[in-house]
Parts: structure tokens; sequence; C-alpha cells
């Protein structure tokens, strides 16, 4: 009888494929697969639009865990709780209850854990509160009153963007007053006073041991930074470092990593420069592609399949980002099969764009699309004003993120107000609010006056009546005679609505720069765009008749609908759009002077430009199409003749096909 064999194995090594529970390589695509299975050192993953990122960092928890690194020593930053939570969620589906151990959260609740652990050895009492934005919205205008800044002689920044321009400086790490330089320049004359305020703020703060959300980051990188005991129990503490959307961090937030990997260098960053579109709130571009010389010897990782848009939209991304001056070069491929290729649509005017994504939205509907499958995108909030009249012209429902309704907006809702005085005496809801607007003329003045105004015959005339004129005087008596200058212009024959729209902007303009200090340059815009739309106009009466058209917006806020069971079309500012997706995107206003904004001039501003026609572009699943006007209006120039966006014009058309709109020629044969 023959001896029994035994083989003999070696034992299974950490790392060696047969010790791990889940089958990775089955499971991820080869690049995902180098970045999960990535142990020790700096590493950076670019994650291209749609190419699963999240699906990425999920796995890299599991293979860590799964490999013997304590749940405990893992942290993973991300942008949202929310986001955190999910992916911990998703982790634990893999690896169990283990992963409820891994330290997830925001920038901001790990900086309040660590300060309340370890902040008492740098002066920091571990009772301290923590003010969020309102709280710190109200501390400012509470110091703003007590400094004599808030008056109705002397207009003063709102408490909103005082917040808004003292945080931006903190996550910059530069002065207040720089910041006001920089980037809010209509505020210059007030920089003195609002760098005094910010200087009582912080008092304010450190006498009552208040911490607000800047805060939270500037001090925790005090602590890292002063207390080397400190840095190193922390770094100690937690080996593997995990942070989401790299390419969203600011200064403050670059250096915490960099401080809290000390001691290891296990960094993984995840992100996508060529999705850096938030300079506004303070983000910084540098942060990811200085990666690599924050750490010397990182590896870096691209993630190009994309799992999203057919390969005809990542053709059109590809274009737009491959003459970035400067990024990761990377070229998405789609693992979807598809012979969509993008259109760039050439209309004849705005109010044509609008009735072409009408038109086909009720077609794509006709052919089984979903509304909430469509998405109309755009570079600025103010660019889809007319697309809204018209959208509500057809009954098609939608829902706007990133900005109001036009109509929902103070300053349009005050231009409106003068118009329909104009074309009805006696509507005195509209009296009211153009009264009120007049300098020294107060609710109560306005009622009495309204009486008067809807008892006379020719209201412009009454205006300046003895019998208004005894109820306000001097300088009220003043504004109510422009006032009624400006009706009795508008009330004469043969006039055209955007006639009587230059004279009202003509005649607010002053007004709203003293309401709205803060932005008037924004709302400036919006009138601007406001005018282009009332060209097409015969008459007042239709004009205001289609502005009226809104019906209530619902708990949704926002949402104009007809049938609440067939969903909506999005309507969305790019900012606003960034990590959801449709099957069909239209990008209005692709026109040069619209995208890039004539706002950005600097090169880095003019990039980000870019990036953001390429987030837009990657939203698409299915089909995608850029739109834009061949005559635009300018307040300025009058008609000027539209080209299609910088990004777009150096296309191939074999990639981006041109399409030009023209009137269907109805008449039988």
């Amino acid at each position: 009888m023959a001896d029994k064999v035994i083989l003999l194995r070696e034992k299974s090594e950490p790392g060696d494929e047969s010790s791990f529970r889940i089958r990775y390589a089955e499971v991820l695509n080869p690049s995902q697969l180098q970045a999960v299975t990535h142990r020790d050192g700096p590493l950076l993953v670019i994650a291209g639009a749609g190419s699963g990122k999240t699906r990425t960092l999920i796995y890299r928890v599991a293979r860590l865990i799964e490999s013997g690194v304590p749940p405990g020593a893992i942290l993973l930053l991300t942008f949202t709780r929310r986001a955190a939570q999910e992916m911990l969620r998703r982790a634990e589906q893999l690896v169990g209850d283990r992963s409820r151990s891994v330290a997830g959260g925001t920038f901001h609740s790990f900086a309040n854990l660590m300060l309340r652990h370890y902040g008492q050895a740098a002066g920091i009492k571990p009772n301290f509160t923590i003010l969020d934005r309102a709280d710190m919205e109200d501390v400012l205008n509470l110091l703003r009153a007590r400094m004599g800044l808030a008056s109705r002689e002397r207009r003063f920044p709102k408490k909103s963007t005082l917040a808004e321009t003292i945080s931006m400086a903190r996550n910059k790490r530069r002065p207040v007053e720089q910041e006001i330089e920089a980037e809010f320049p209509h505020l210059v004359e007030h920089a003195r006073e609002i760098v005094a305020l910010d200087r009582q703020y912080e008092a304010y703060k450190r006498e009552r041991g208040l911490l607000d959300y800047d805060d939270l980051l500037y001090r925790f990188v005090e602590m890292l930074t002063g207390h080397e005991e400190i840095r190193r129990r922390i770094s100690e503490s937690f080996r593997y470092i995990m942070i989401d959307e790299y390419q969203d961090t600011n200064l403050v937030q670059a250096e915490i990593v960099r401080l809290l990997a000390f001691t290891h260098r296990n960094v993984m960053a995840v992100g996508d420069d060529a999705q850096s579109i938030y300079a506004f709130r303070g983000a910084n571009f540098r942060n990811i592609m200085d990666f690599p010389q924050m750490f010397p010897g990182a590896r870096i990782v691209k993630l190009e399949e994309n799992y999203r848009s057919l390969q005809g939209i990542l053709d059109v991304a590809n274009e737009v980002i491959a003459r970035a001056p400067e990024k990761y070069t990377k070229i998405l491929r789609a693992c979807r099969r598809g012979e969509f290729r993008p259109l760039l649509v050439r209309a004849p005017d705005e109010h044509t764009q609008s009735r072409f994504v009408a038109q086909h939205i009720l077609e794509l509907r006709e052919q089984g699309v979903e509304l909430d499958e469509i998405a109309v995108l755009f570079r600025s909030s103010f660019h889809s004003f007319d697309l809204e009249l018209e959208l509500q012209r057809r009954d098609i429902p939608f829902i706007k993120r990133g900005g109001f309704k036009f109509i929902e907006t103070a300053h349009i809702k005050d231009v409106l107000a003068h118009l329909r005085v104009v074309a009805n005496p006696t509507d005195a809801v509209s009296w009211l609010r153009v009264l009120t607007l007049v300098k020294g003329v107060g609710s109560r003045t306005a009622e009495r006056i309204v009486e008067t105004l809807i008892a006379a015959p020719e209201p412009e005339k009454a205006l300046v009546a003895s019998s208004a004129l005894s109820i306000a005087r001097g300088e009220a008596a003043d504004g109510l005679s422009r006032l009624a200058t400006l009706v009795s212009t508008m009330r004469a024959a043969s006039r055209r609505p955007a006639d009587d729209v230059a004279a009202t902007v003509n005649y607010y303009l002053p007004m709203m720069r003293e309401l709205h200090p803060d932005d008037y340059p924004r709302r400036e815009r919006d009138l601007e765009h406001f005018q282009n739309i009332t060209q097409r106009y015969r008459s007042l009466e239709s004009m205001l008749s289609d502005m009226a058209l809104e019906p209530p917006s619902d708990s949704l806020g926002g949402v104009l609908a007809t049938d609440p069971d067939e969903g909506y079309v999005t309507l969305s500012t790019i900012h606003s759009a960034k990590g959801l997706e449709w099957k069909v995107v239209f990008i209005i206003w692709a026109a040069e002077g619209r995208f890039p904004s004539p706002q950005s001039v600097d090169p880095e501003e003019l990039e980000e430009e870019r990036r953001l026609i390429y987030v837009a572009a990657t939203r698409a699943k299915d089909e995608l199409y850029f739109v834009y006007p061949i005559y635009m209006f300018d307040r300025a120039a009058g008609y000027t003749m539209g080209h299609p966006s910088r990004f777009l014009q150096d296309i191939p058309p074999e990639i981006l096909p041109t399409a030009t709109l023209q009137e269907a020629d109805d008449t039988p044969a």
C-alpha cells in the first residue's frame, strides 16, 4: 500500500490574496485595485468623473481592516457627515461591525473632538461653545450695533456678508483687508470698520469661550503646530488617513492633513483636479496639484474608467480639459456602449434657445424619458430667467437649484411693481411697494398716498399734487416728484416695453445700491439680463401676464408644479450640480461673454471656468447639448454677435458637431 502524501504550504502572508475574504480583483477594476491594495506611504488617487471613487474609498477601508489594521487607527475625512456615514455603512456590509470603530466625519467634527480631548494643554477649555453660521452672524450684528455701524443714514454690510468676508479671509489665511480688496471690492469703503469689527468679534469669542466653525480648524492647526507631543499622539493614533474630495480642501485643511501624517505619511487623498470649482468658498486648487511636493515620493493612481457617460460625451469632456495648462493628464474611457454625439446648438436669440430646450424636453418625455432625468445647467443663476418663463408657459414642471427663480428676487419684484402701476394705476399692492422704496416714505405714509392716487383720474399727477405733498414733505416729496416723472414718461403712447424697463432700471439702480450694498453688482447683472428678456415683447400687458403666471411654490422651495406625479426638470447652476447626474443635460448660454463669466479675468479664474464646463459636461449619461444664442443683448452695447465659449471653439466638429436652429415652415405645400 502506497504511503499517504501530505502537501505542505507556506503560511499565508498579510497581503497574500488568499488571506482575504473579499475577492478584490473580482470586484474592482485594475486602477481601483491599485489604490485599494496600496498599504503604506502617501497615495494620490486622481478620480475622474464617474470613475467610482466612493467605491474605491469603501474597499480601501475594508482592505485595511482585513489586513489587520485596527479600525480605530483609520481616519476618513469627508466634506459632509452624511457622506462619511454612508461610506462607513457600506464598509460595514463588507467587513461587518468592525468598521464601526473607524473614525469618520468632517474636518470640523474631527477638529472639535481633538480640541475637546487635547485642547486644555493648548489653553483651550474643553467646554467651549460652538457658534454655527447663524450664531456668528448674530454676534457680528450685535457688535455692529454696539460700534454704531448700523444706521439708516449710512448703509453698512449686512451680517451675512460680514460673516462671509471674515470666514473667507480665515480659510485663505490672509488678512481681512486683503480679502476685501481681492473678492469684495465694492466693500472697500467699509474695510477699516470691518477690520475693527473683526477684532471686536475675536475678543468677544475669547472672553466667552466661543469658537466658530473656522476657529475649529484654525485653533486645531495652532494646537498641532505649537505642541509637538500632542501632534505626535494624535498622529500615532490615526495611522491611516483618507480624504475625500481633496480638490475642495482649503489651505487650513491641507495643513491639518500634513500635520496629522507627520509620524507615518500614510495619507490617501482622493480627488479630481479637473473638478476643482469652489475657489469662491476658499477651496485651493494648489492643494491637489502640490500633493506630491507636500508628500515627496507619493504614488499617483488615476481612475479613468467612467461608469456614467457614453464615450461621445467623454470625448468632449476630454477635449475641454486637455487644453488646461496645468493638470494631471487623464483620458476618461466609457464602460457603457452607445453612439450618441453631443451637439453644439446655435439659436438665433435667447428666446429661441429657451424654445428649443422646452420643445426637446417635451419630445424626450414623449420618448419615455422621465422629467427628473433631465437637467438644464448654466453658469449663473440669472441665465435661466427666460427659460423659466418658457417652461411655465408650456406647463413643464421644474425645480431650480442654486439661486432663486428670478420672479422671486426682491430687485426684479421692485422693477415689476413700477411697470404694473403703469399698466394698472389702481393696483394698490404695487403702489405700496413702489412708494415704500422712496426715501422718507414709510408704510403708513404710503398707505395714505395710495388712497389719494387710486381716487385720482391721473395718479402720476396726483403724486405731485398738493394732496400728496401735504402727506409727504422734504426728501420724500422730492422722491415722489422723480417717481411721478418716471410714471408719466412710461404712460406716453407708442412706447415699447423694453423702453419702459430701461427707464425703470435707470431710475431704480441708485435705490438698489443703497438697499443692497452687499451684493448690488450681482443684482445689476440680473437686471441687465431681465432687460434682455423684455426685448421680444410688443406690449406691456403681455409681458406682465407672462411674469404673473408663476404659481405659488410648494414645500420643496422653488418648485413650479403642474403634476407632482411626473417629476420635475432640474434647472441648476453648475456649482450646485456637482456630484449629480442625469440622462439628458442641456448647458445653456455656452457663449463667450457668459461662459467664462466676464468677472473671471486672471488665469487662475479662467482655468476654473474651464473646469466648470468639464463638470457640467460629465453630469450627462446619455445626451448632452450645448446651446448659445447668435444674437445677445447687452445694456451698454445693444445687440452683439454671439460666439461659442472659448472652451468649445477648438473642439473638432467630428467630436462636437454644430446644429443651427431655424423656424419650421408649416405652410402646406
